[in-house]
Parts: C-alpha cells; sequence; structure tokens
C-alpha cells in the first residue's frame, strides 16, 4: 500500500476523543478469587488507565538477602488468565495447574466486575469442575452466590460484547466459524499470552497455555484478516474477495502438486520405454513430438518378435510336448520292466536251484517205496509176505510220493521257463532301451528348443505389445500434465488479478494505517528517542512494521518493542473509536529481556500522558517482574504487589499440591 510521505516532523502522541469517549468501552473494575462462598482469598481493584501487578524481583530491589524470594512464580500470569477466563475465556490454565488449583479450591471460584458502555456486569466462574458459570448485568458478583442453581453460561456478555463494541457487521465479517469466537479472538489479540514472548505481531497464543483459543488453529492469514476486521481496515468486498483468493490459493497447490506427479509419471514412463526399445535419450525428440518416435521404434521391435527360426518347428508345441511325454513314458515302463526283471532273475535262479536239489531226494523216496523194507529189521520183503507179517504192517504211501515226485518235477520245469522268460526281458529291454532313451532325449531337447523360442517369441510380443500400450498411457498421461499445466496458468492468472484488485482495496485503507502508523512513530519516538522512526504497512506479503535508527533494526528487544507500540498504537485508535475493539489491553511481562529499561520505563510515561484528569479512555494493565517507573510504584496507578514467597504473599496465598 501507499503511505504519503511525511511532510512535517511528527507532533507528541495526542488522542482526540469523540463525544461521549471518555470511559473505555470495555474495562474490568475488580478481579476476585474466592476460596469458598463468603470468603475471598484476593481482591484486586482495577481503574481506567494504567494499571501496575508488580512482582518485584529482589535482585532488582538491591535485596538478595532473602532466600527463596523470587520475582517469578508469585502469580502474574495466573492473574492474566484468569482475567481472560472472566472475559470469555474457556480454560484459566494449563491442565496439569487447573489440577492442582481445583484440589486446593474445591468450591473455589473467581469473579470480576466488568464494565461494559458503563454498564457493570458481574461475572462468576468456578475454579473446579462440575459447576456453572454466571454473566449477569447490573449485579455484583457476591449477589451470584444467592442464585448458584441459575446459571447462565458467559453468552450474555460475549453477546453483548459483540453487539456493542464488535458490531454484527464486524463479528459477520470475521474468519471464524464457532458462535462467539470473533469475540474470543478479539481477546486474544488484546491478553497475548506472555509464552508468545512478542515476537509477532500475530502471535496471541501458544500452544502450551492449554487455553483453546480458536487463534491456535488459525492461519497467518487469516489472524490478519481478523486484525484488519477489527480496526475497520477490511470491508465486505475485499473479505469476499480475499476468501476467493485463499480458496484459489489452496486449489492452485493441489493443481500444482497434480501437475508435478503428472510430470513425474511422464518423465519415469519415457525413460522406461527408451530403456525397454534400447534407445539413448537424445535418439527421441522430448515432449510430445517424441511419441511418434518412440511409437515407430516399438512398432519395429514387435516385427523382430514375430520373426521366426526356420530349424525350429513352433507351430504345433501341444503335439511336440504329447510326443516328448510318450517318449518319456515309454523310456519309463522300459526301465521299470528292466529293474523288475533284474530284480526277479535271481531270485527265481535261486529257487530254481532250491528245486532241482530236492528232485534226487524225492526220487529215491520213490524207489524205495517200489521194494519196500521192513521197518524193524531193514530186511526187504515181498508185498504178499509184508502184508502177513506181525511186526511191520506200515507201508510206504507210494502214490503220495509219486505225486510228489511229479509235482516237483513240474514246478521245476515252470521255475525254468520263468527264468528263461526273465532272461529273455532283460536281453529285450536292454536292446531297446537305448533307442528309446535317445528318442526321449532328442524330442525333449526339440521342446525345450522350441519352448524356449517360443517364450522367447512371447516376452518379445508381451515386451512389444507394451511398449506400444505404455506409449499411449505416456500420450493420456502428457495430455494430462498439459491440462493440469493450463490449470495452474489459468488460476496463477486468475489469483494474480485477485491481488491487483486486493491492492487496490488495500489503498483504498490507506487512511486506516496511515494513522495506525502516526500513532505508532509517535510511540517509537517517545520510547526509543527522536532519531528513531517506526511505520506500518500492508502489502500482498502481509503486515510489516518497521523501526528505523540507524537504518532498520530487528533485534529480539526491537521485535518485542514493535508489538507493545503496535497493540499501544491500536489502543489509540480505539480510544478514538475508528476500531471496533475496546480500548483495553493486558500485558503480561512484555519486557523483553535485553530491551532497555529506559525504554521500557518511557513507554509507560507515554501511556500515562494519555490518561485524563478524571478518568481515562483506556484501561491498560501490565503485570511485570521488572520494576515500573519509581512514579508508577504507588497508588493509582500500583494495583496489587505478589511475591513468590511466602505462600501467602502469592495471588492464591498458599502452596498447590
Amino acid at each position: 500500500m501507499r503511505v504519503q510521505p511525511e511532510l512535517f516532523e511528527p507532533v507528541p502522541l495526542s488522542v482526540p476523543l469523540p463525544p461521549g469517549g471518555e470511559e473505555p468501552a470495555l474495562w474490568v473494575r475488580r478481579l476476585t478469587i474466592w476460596k469458598e462462598p463468603g470468603h475471598p482469598v484476593r481482591s484486586i481493584e482495577l481503574r481506567p488507565g494504567l494499571n501496575f501487578i508488580w512482582s518485584p524481583d529482589p535482585a532488582d530491589m538491591g535485596n538478595q538477602s532473602e532466600a527463596g524470594e523470587l520475582g517469578h512464580g508469585a502469580g502474574k500470569t495466573l492473574f492474566c488468565r484468569l482475567l481472560r477466563y472472566c472475559l470469555g475465556e474457556d480454560r484459566f490454565a494449563p491442565e496439569d495447574q487447573r489440577l492442582s488449583i481445583g484440589t486446593a479450591f474445591l468450591n473455589g471460584w473467581v469473579s470480576a466486575e466488568v464494565v461494559l458502555k458503563c454498564s457493570p456486569w458481574a461475572v462468576l466462574r468456578p475454579l473446579g469442575v462440575g459447576r456453572g458459570h454466571f454473566a449477569v448485568q447490573g449485579v455484583l458478583p457476591e449477589q451470584l452466590f444467592e442464585r448458584l442453581h441459575e446459571p447462565t453460561g458467559m453468552s450474555p456478555l460475549i453477546d453483548a460484547i459483540e453487539q456493542q463494541v464488535i458490531t454484527k457487521k464486524v463479528t459477520a465479517l470475521m474468519p471464524v466459524d464457532q458462535l462467539h469466537d470473533a469475540w474470543r479472538v478479539a481477546l486474544a489479540w488484546l491478553t497475548r499470552d506472555q509464552e508468545c514472548r512478542f515476537d509477532h505481531v500475530l502471535d496471541w497464543r501458544a500452544a502450551e497455555s492449554n487455553s483453546e483459543s480458536p487463534t491456535r488453529s488459525m492461519s497467518r492469514g487469516r489472524l490478519q484478516d481478523a486484525m484488519r476486521a477489527l480496526i475497520a481496515a477490511i470491508s465486505p468486498d475485499e473479505m469476499q474477495l480475499q476468501a476467493e483468493a485463499n480458496t484459489q490459493g489452496e486449489e492452485l497447490k493441489t493443481r500444482q502438486n497434480e501437475a508435478a506427479r503428472w510430470q513425474w509419471s511422464c518423465e519415469h514412463l519415457r525413460t522406461d520405454v527408451l530403456r525397454s526399445l534400447e534407445l539413448p535419450p537424445t535418439a527421441v525428440p522430448e515432449g510430445r513430438l517424441g511419441l511418434e518416435a518412440l511409437r515407430h521404434a516399438a512398432r519395429q521391435k514387435l516385427a523382430q518378435a514375430a520373426k521366426t527360426d526356420d530349424s525350429v518347428d513352433v507351430s504345433n508345441l501341444d503335439a511336440l510336448r504329447q510326443r516328448a511325454r510318450e517318449a518319456a513314458t515309454v523310456v519309463t515302463d522300459l526301465e521299470q520292466q528292466l529293474a523288475v526283471a533284474n530284480s526277479n532273475l535271481p531270485l527265481h535262479e535261486r529257487l530254481l536251484k532250491t528245486l532241482q536239489a530236492e528232485l534226487p531226494a524225492s526220487s529215491v523216496r520213490v524207489r524205495d517205496a517200489e521194494v519196500p523194507a521192513c521197518q524193524i529189521c531193514e530186511v526187504p520183503i515181498d508185498r504178499a509176505l509184508a502184508e502177513g507179517c506181525k511186526l511191520s504192517h506200515k507201508l510206504p504211501d507210494l502214490d503220495g510220493l509219486r505225486q510228489r515226485y511229479e509235482a516237483l518235477q513240474k514246478q521245476i520245469d515252470e521255475k525254468k521257463t520263468e527264468v528263461e522268460s526273465t532272461r529273455t526281458v532283460v536281453i529285450t529291454v536292454n536292446r531297446q532301451l537305448p533307442s528309446a532313451r535317445t528318442e526321449r532325449d532328442t524330442l525333449q531337447q526339440a521342446l525345450k528348443k522350441a519352448e524356449k523360442l517360443s517364450d522367447s517369441r512371447s516376452t518379445a510380443w508381451r515386451q512389444g505389445t507394451k511398449n506400444l500400450d505404455d506409449i499411449q498411457r505416456l500420450e493420456r498421461d502428457w495430455q494430462s500434465w498439459e491440462q493440469a499445466q493450463e490449470k495452474v496458468a489459468k488460476l496463477q492468472e486468475q489469483i494474480e488479478t485477485k491481488r491487483e484488485r486486493l491492492g487496490a482495496y488495500r489503498d483504498q485503507q490507506v487512511e486506516v494505517f496511515t494513522r495506525l502508523s502516526i500513532y505508532f512513530n509517535a510511540i517509537i519516538r517517545a520510547a526509543v528517542g527522536p532519531t528513531a522512526s517506526g511505520k506500518v504497512t500492508l502489502d500482498g506479503n502481509g503486515m510489516k512494521l518497521a523501526v528505523q535508527l540507524g537504518g532498520e533494526r530487528s533485534t529480539a528487544a526491537i521485535e518485542s518493542l514493535k508489538v507493545i507500540a503496535f497493540d499501544l498504537a491500536v489502543m489509540c485508535m480505539s480510544m478514538q473509536g475508528t476500531t471496533r475493539l475496546p480500548a483495553f489491553l493486558l500485558h503480561d511481562s512484555p519486557r523483553e529481556a535485553d530491551l532497555g529499561l529506559s525504554v521500557y520505563h518511557r513507554l509507560f510515561d507515554v501511556v500515562n500522558g494519555l490518561e485524563g484528569s478524571s478518568t481515562s479512555a483506556f484501561q491498560y494493565i501490565v503485570t511485570t517482574t521488572t520494576q515500573p517507573p519509581p512514579a508508577f510504584q504507588q497508588t493509582p496507578w500500583l494495583r496489587e504487589v505478589l511475591r513468590g514467597a511466602p505462600p501467602q504473599e502469592r495471588l492464591l496465598r498458599c502452596d498447590l499440591p
């Protein structure tokens, strides 16, 4: 955006107040911590204007003799979180600390008197769980203990703030999704977390604070839009245009990723095709112009795969496989016959010898039976005498012996025939087996060669057809890549057009940022010195805070000073009534370690200069370990002194379990 050059020396900080603007639109009169209803632990009175909650560091006070006493751990940050809690934030401490406080304060409460548009509100919220929340207009917090059975929740107060201060129009512009988030976003800005360390103008809530603030999930762009809506530096048309630009920006990222994926796919697929075709990358033009050259090379390779070898018949592989199987079966059968014959022949030969050995004995027994002898005296006798012999009347069974002899001869003849048959089988198989094996091996070699050639042709054919398919897919992918690039280019053109229109809208808001820069510059000059200057600008890259002091400065202390000065400048505009924020500010220990004490003190002199004689149009609450300027270490500015030890001097006046 364009800011008009300064023609005159900047004047001291002065804020003209609108009619009726002598009191802040929202401020806190009192914060009270209750051990239980009717028993307050601590009550801190606050006022419009500058308020200090001070936790002295003994080292800063020149007193290092009190062991265990620290400026930290006294409860300054807890005070800030309890104040935020009473103004509508969901939680007042991290989970572990909430459990400890809930244990120590089983029936504890925190209350606040909030003044909204000159009307008092009573807020009462539990420190434990399981109890209701209250926000009631026109009563005191103590009176709410009489109606604990009628919780109202925080909605009445937040609704009133969004209607009377932020306004419905600005609430509708806020980039939030949930009810009451518009005020909670504004509250996060007005009451920054100490954990954010005032590092960036848009850092409002740290994750470790467990505040559940909606700002924790908001991008820097949405936070900036919310800030601009609250300081009346954005219009509904610009907000709509910005939302469209943001949507298109997200779509652009998606399309760019899509184009990158198509590009990766095309490049890798082209490399694979070139490798398959055995072509160097330089042999084919890049881009879609090389597709025809790749297709021609693939067709040639496919034609080569279709060529045959005249020495090998692959016309009927099934018949060749059948012949090879049959030849192998013949060999197997012959080998089995030979094995059986070779195994049976020795057995048959041994059995034949055994039978032949029994034949003489059988012949003798028959011959002896034909001329019997007395079994007593062994003297041959004829049959007639034997029949009449009183000593030996038992004759041999000649017929049985003859039958056994004949049977033995028959077995011998059969076994001889079997032995000869087996020997014939062995001779015959041994004669047939070599030729059968030769035929089998020949057929198997022919089959192997034919199958290898067929497989080679099939592989080459499949690879050739795959190459053609890959080239066709490459053509489709290339077309998709080009379409994705066209979409990216179109979106970039549309976004650029919207950026130009957004730049025109920002130029229309030059008055707001000029006024903001005037206040920011005055605060920087008053705090740092007349040779310093500050400026707030807004361009397409976001909001920028600059401090010039012999050149632009950017250190941790300067960054912290920028944020504090910016918040105070916006507070000045709120006092003037040109923002949709209350002139309310809470800074928790805002001093960066290396921020000069004199600069730190002069900031408070600037704020004190904004106070009126009777009342002030703002409320600025500062918790600090660094001692305030001596003039402010007393009432009405110093509202409470907290110490880390003893426990009674801490905010809750006790040790937590």
